[in-house]
């Protein structure tokens, strides 16, 4: 790098205006854009039957073909227009994917992982970077370390981008090469990596004598019936009697996952209120005869990249006093997504409602702060150490 890497930071005016340019030179060649608003819009609430006038973005495309030296790919342009009409709505959680991106997401909301590099990613400090290598992963044997902020993949630079485009870059065919270039320190480092099916299981159980460690990485549509089935054939075997729930690093997932993970403490309660367009509002309650788990001394784990289903859980523990809640305040994430399928094979992320913890506590924008407040730093990961388990441990 010839300059610092602090002055190549973009800020997130930037990547709104980038996304609006984006639908500006997105308009299709040689169809209709009213057919295409009639077809699409409905799916983000706009009523087609009102004149809207297309005749500005018709008149860039005209201008654009007449002019562009190169030639104009239809079906790219067409994704190019979807995108960046949905990313113009301004909320950062609504979203359009194409049909290969919408099969990539909603294998991973089904467990399936794929191929990869096996790292877990988010935006922390303004950009994407690792949370954790996958054990026994190209990126953990590579020497790719937590704390690390992904700059280029196969030298596209991709440090403006979002987590999901850099996800989409770095997955790929099994055996297939993937060259990742991360900022360490302020210097480059750059990995020749070999894509491999990574194993990484929604959940799974760890034990230290009459302590269970119980980890959620995500909320699949199976994780509620994992976790039960974990419960009842090994909890009770072993004579449980304190359980460590770590949602560190979760992203969320289903909420019908949150609520069946929430029914092994709370028997047949609220859980989550959503509110949503028009003043709709939704209660979801707890399983009944499930609550296995609610005389069982409980610590919840939590950190940043803990967010939206799994912030569910954590509120609604809190709220009813099932647990104490250790770590560092959570990402505020108090909003809720309806995926929507469109006739193209495509995909809408749109969110649709708030949600709030079972007392009417909204979060979005703000976290849970912990009942006991531990920090655990990037070094910490990349040294093995962990002081949030080891205070959960002492309680």
């Amino acid at each position: 790098m010839t300059e610092k890497w602090e002055e190549r930071k973009v800020s997130l005016g930037g990547a709104i205006i980038s996304a609006v340019a984006t639908l500006a030179i997105g308009v299709f060649a040689g169809l209709n854009w009213s057919t295409f608003a009639s077809n699409f819009l409905p799916y983000l609430g706009f009523q087609t039957t009102e004149k809207n006038d297309w005749h500005e973005l018709d008149e860039v495309y005209s201008v654009l073909s007449r002019y562009y030296d190169g030639e104009l790919d239809k079906d790219q342009l067409l994704d190019g227009a979807k995108s960046g009409l949905v990313s113009a709505a301004g909320d950062v959680y609504t979203a359009y994917m194409n049909r290969d991106e919408a099969k990539d997401y909603e294998a991973a909301l089904h467990g399936e992982a794929g191929t990869g590099i096996g790292v877990e990613m988010a935006l922390r400090d303004g950009y994407v970077r690792i949370l954790r290598t996958l054990p026994g992963n190209p990126a953990e044997k590579a020497g790719v370390k937590a704390g690390d902020i992904i700059y280029k993949v196969n030298d596209e630079l991709v440090y403006d981008k979002t987590s999901d485009y850099i996800a989409s870059k770095l997955q790929g065919e099994k055996g297939s090469k993937v060259k990742l270039t991360v900022v360490r320190d302020g210097e480059e480092k750059s990995f020749d990596l070999i894509r491999e099916a990574i194993n990484n299981v929604s959940a799974y159980a760890e034990y230290d004598g009459k302590t269970a460690i119980l980890t959620v990485t995500r909320f699949d549509d199976d994780t509620g019936t994992l976790v039960q089935k974990i419960v009842k054939d090994e909890f009770e075997k072993r004579g449980i009697n304190k359980v460590i729930l770590d949602l560190r690093n979760n992203g969320g997932g289903y909420v019908n996952a949150a609520k069946d993970l929430l029914s092994l403490w709370i028997d047949g309660d609220t859980v989550l209120v959503q509110k949503g367009k028009n003043d709709q509002e939704q209660t979801t309650k707890a399983n009944r005869n499930q609550a296995k788990l609610t005389n069982i001394k409980t610590i919840v784990l939590v950190n940043g990249g803990t967010a939206s289903a799994s912030e569910i859980v954590a509120g609604a523990l809190k709220d009813y006093d099932k647990a104490t809640i250790l770590g560092e305040q959570t990402y505020g994430k108090g909003v809720v997504q309806t995926l929507l399928d469109l006739s193209n094979g495509g995909l809408l992320k749109v969110t649709t409602a708030r949600w709030y913890t079972p007392k009417g506590t909204s979060i979005n924008g703000e976290g849970i702060t912990p009942d006991i407040e531990v920090e655990r730093t990037f070094d910490d990961i990349n040294h093995s150490r962990d002081p949030q388990l080891d205070a959960a441990k002492k309680q």
